[in-house]
Parts: structure tokens; C-alpha cells; sequence
């Protein structure tokens, strides 16, 4: 298996490295509550997803 003859260089690394960065995630509103949630997901905040009641949500209680 072929070997590097010589190191390279922290600049030719670094070159390579630059993207690899982190996006932050993208965000949608909630058609029913208006609150962000993620896309593609079931509400977290009124558990609807596409017009339509999929999860029951509990609400907190002081």
C-alpha cells in the first residue's frame, strides 16, 4: 500500500478541513400553533403534522 514519502504541510490539511463546518438546523413554522419545529416532523408543541391531530400532547401543570 503506498505511503507519503513526506508530511504534509499544517496549511495543505487545514485546506482540506475547511468544510467541515456545522449549519445550524433549519426551522419551519407550525402551520397550527405557530411555533418552530423542525420540517418534515410531527409538532412537539400541538402534535399536529400536515393539518392532521397525530400525537396527544399533555400539557404541564404548575
Amino acid at each position: 500500500m503506498p505511503v507519503p514519502k513526506r508530511r504534509h504541510s499544517r496549511q495543505r490539511g487545514r485546506k482540506r478541513r475547511t468544510h467541515w463546518k456545522l449549519e445550524p438546523p433549519k426551522l419551519v413554522e407550525c402551520s397550527h400553533c405557530h411555533n418552530v419545529k423542525l420540517p418534515h416532523r410531527v409538532c412537539p408543541h400541538c402534535g399536529y403534522y400536515d393539518g392532521e391531530e397525530v400525537l396527544v400532547v399533555k400539557k404541564k401543570e404548575k
